[in-house]
């Protein structure tokens, strides 16, 4: 994958140097940051890792002037399985918390996001677009039809999360036949207000931008939360079916990637 700007460098990680230095990434931000842990967590080498890990592509942005050395240059991560890879490996991680019978049912080609995380001092600027166009790349070689995974709110009050909830639940729910369910053990609803008692300006400023950045592209939420109480998070579920993008989200999402 080819070089987004002078000092930034999007690829998949190749080494463990790589590896481990987009999990001290994913660290900073979801142990040090979101309060979040884990069986696999390393807390002495600051290292946010699991199970999962030696079977996913990680998708890194590098800022080429950082130490290597130190694993710091990794500034953003996605971690992604592709359904042939999940077949190997028997489960896609979000299995845990939804049920994915409608998708793993279509018939179509899909790409598990997770672990999506920027470093703090990049955020607002455009290394998430540089994700986005080396995600683009890697879908449109893999000819990926459906991306999918969870996204997270911070925090597990529901009551705090009751306008952005209801509001993705009104608004965005997935068609019925690629609606994602939270597994029943875990359901808990999303319609929390009555539509008249849903402010969208407060919803939207509650909302992180990487789900609101789904939402542009045309993405969908499936039914119900599910509240990480690990990671000190309340999940969604978002999916974006490429062939629903319109002509404006298409060239948004693969500018650059052609």
């Amino acid at each position: 994958m080819s070089s987004t700007e002078d000092y930034f460098q999007i690829t998949l990680a190749t080494t463990p140097e790589d590896l481990r230095a987009a999990q001290r990434l994913r660290y900073e931000v979801f142990v040090e940051e979101l309060g979040g842990d884990g069986a696999m967590v390393d807390h002495e080498q600051r290292l946010e890792r699991d199970e999962f890990d030696p079977y996913y592509d990680h998708l890194i942005l590098i800022d080429t002037r950082r130490d290597r050395a130190a694993l710091d240059h990794v500034v953003g991560v996605y971690r992604l399985l592709r359904s042939d890879q999940a077949e190997a490996l028997g489960k896609y991680y979000s299995e845990g918390e939804y049920d994915l019978t409608p998708l793993k049912g279509s018939g179509r080609k899909l790409l598990e996001l997770g672990r999506s995380c920027v470093h703090a001092e990049y955020r607002g600027g455009t290394a998430l677009l540089h994700l986005w166009n080396g995600l683009a790349k890697y879908v449109l070689k893999n000819e990926i039809d459906i991306l999918f995974g969870v996204a997270s709110f911070h925090g597990t009050d529901l009551k705090a999360l009751a306008q952005p909830l209801s509001y993705l639940h009104q608004n965005h729910l997935a068609p019925e036949e690629l609606r994602v369910r939270v597994q029943p053990e875990h359901f808990v609803s999303m319609d929390l207000l009555p539509e008249d008692q849903i402010d969208r300006k407060a919803a939207m400023l509650a909302t992180p931008a990487l789900i609101k950045g789904y939402l542009r592209l045309g993405g969908f939420v499936g039914e119900g939360a599910f509240v990480d109480h690990a990671f000190n998070t309340t999940d969604v579920f978002l999916l974006m079916d490429t062939e629903k993008m319109n002509a404006k989200s298409r060239a948004m999402y693969t500018r650059g990637a052609r």
